[in-house]
């Protein structure tokens, strides 16, 4: 058996190999607001409620107190009024799957859709995509304009159809950071009797409280008080600096939300009732988020708004100073796509570079009208001076080396041979020798530097880089 020590140290070996989750250097995947203290409180609250079973709130009352609280923290921030009713998720992805699952019951029992469409930008999140697929929906994909990159009312319009169960916007995009015309969509899918969803899991929580703020920037209007707007989705655990695994998904009532339960007594067991994809979940997540929102507060969380819009500011002036860069539309929120402006630059290549200064840029492959570039999540931690000074400093260097290095060289026969492949009738040599082609390893080691990895992935079809991704990852766990 061994002692306690021995298993906290081998998890802190284990954590050694992974990026910084502090300081405002690994610019994608987490959230740090800088404070003292909040991760501590967090995890204190966690721990008070590890052993809650958020399955049966009539047994664990508490469970409803906390919900309740945050729903009404996130509804009268977000446009919502005392109709409005709402849900804790285990996150974005989770608030979008239910977000479609009522929309598709809602469609099959007021109108009789059998059918049912989702129409979206193809801007918008993976996670829709998936619920179209475990739902059962036709997803409908309407281009973003390729300058904007914002969807075009319009063309929105133009998609819709009697079995149209949802509409998607987002408020705002992960990969531009830039605000769909929500007012637009959201008038047009009401006058046709279509529910429309706001995806403000990225942005909702940081743009609801930046617009609070005497300095604000002019926003455009995008929540619940929006004509048409029937529901909506913010993480709290992105700009609400809480704790993974905490979302929230908003109805514009309880009858629309109603749709979307889950209710089951023709069994022998307990009757069963959930709101959410869980059966069982911890109420550690809905604690933890619920003292972290507490800690922090209205005046906190403005002041936080502020200042990652002004770095997000600073970020895109020095950006655009920088020789060979270009930001990819006018974002209005904390996100940042950051393209190459001259034929020589492999944003790929940029990535590796900073990844060898100690930052993490997120690569965003080349897809339709939006060319390959860096993804920036600019957080509070980023905010200070010295970091944005550094991080451009450290950015116009890596320019500098990745112009001499040269974008990656593929052979074009290699990726005309690999391109021949049938997705649907892939064998693991076929996958085999495809990733081996991005460098890849045989026991799914990937290499140092994943600019060749990510440049092959982008120029093979679509449908092909979608089977070979679960092939690349699934050799990582055996």
């Amino acid at each position: 058996m061994s002692t306690d020590q021995e298993i906290l140290d081998r998890l802190g070996a284990l954590r050694a190999a992974d990026l910084p989750v502090k300081g405002g250097r690994t610019m994608a995947y987490v959230y740090d607001s800088g404070l003292e203290g909040i991760e501590e409180l967090a995890s204190e609250a966690a721990a008070r409620f590890a052993g809650v079973n958020g399955l049966d709130m009539t047994v664990f009352p508490s469970v409803v107190a906390l919900e309740n609280d945050i729903v009404a923290r996130a509804s009268r921030l977000l446009g919502g009024d005392e109709s409005t009713a709402g849900t804790f998720t285990s996150g974005g992805t989770e608030s979008c799957l239910l977000a479609v699952y009522t929309a598709r019951e809602h469609a099959r029992r007021t109108r009789g859709v059998l059918a049912p469409e989702i129409v979206l930008p193809d801007t918008a999140h993976a996670a829709f995509h998936k619920a179209a697929a475990l739902f059962g929906l036709k997803p409908v994909v309407v281009p973003a304009d390729p300058e904007t990159y914002a969807v075009r009312a319009e063309d929105v319009a133009a998609a819709l159809t009697e079995n149209t169960a949802l509409v998607v916007v987002s408020a705002p995009s992960y990969a531009h950071g830039v605000i769909d015309p929500v007012t637009e969509v959201a008038g047009e899918a009401a006058r046709r009797g279509i529910l429309c969803h706001v995806d403000a899991c990225i942005g909702g929580w940081y743009l609801g409280h930046l617009r609070l703020s005497e300095d604000a920037p002019a926003l455009p209007p995008f929540d619940l008080s929006v004509a048409g707007v029937t529901s909506l989705s913010v993480d709290l655990h992105k700009y609400g600096y809480a704790a993974k695994g905490a979302s929230v998904l908003l109805f514009r009532d309880a009858e629309l939300r109603r749709h979307g339960w889950f209710a089951h007594a023709s069994w022998p067991g307990y009757p069963v009732v959930n709101a959410t994809l869980q059966g069982t979940k911890s109420a550690a997540p809905l604690a933890a988020a619920w003292a972290v929102l507490e800690r922090i507060g209205t005046e906190g969380y403005v002041d936080l708004s502020m200042r990652v819009h002004r770095a997000a500011v600073a970020l895109t002036e020095g950006i655009r100073s920088v020789e060979g860069l270009r930001i990819l539309g006018r974002p209005d929120s904390s996100l940042i796509a950051v393209a190459a402006d001259e034929p020589g630059i492999d944003p790929f290549v940029v990535a590796d570079e900073m990844r060898g200064r100690g930052w993490y840029l997120q690569p965003q492959p080349a897809f339709a009208g939006s060319p390959a570039n860096l993804h920036l999540t600019v957080t509070a931690a980023v905010a200070g001076e010295e970091t944005v000074r550094q991080l451009l400093v450290d950015l116009a260097t890596a320019v500098r080396a990745a112009r001499e290095l040269g974008p990656v060289d593929i052979d074009p026969e290699l990726v005309a041979a690999a391109g021949l492949l049938d997705p649907d009738t892939l064998t693991p040599e076929e996958a085999a020798l495809a990733l081996s082609l991005a460098g890849v390893g045989e026991g799914g080691e990937l290499p140092e530097r994943m600019a060749p990895v990510l440049a092959v992935l982008q120029v093979l079809p679509p449908k092909l880089t979608e089977r070979l991704l679960p092939e690349l990852i699934g050799r990582l766990y055996t």
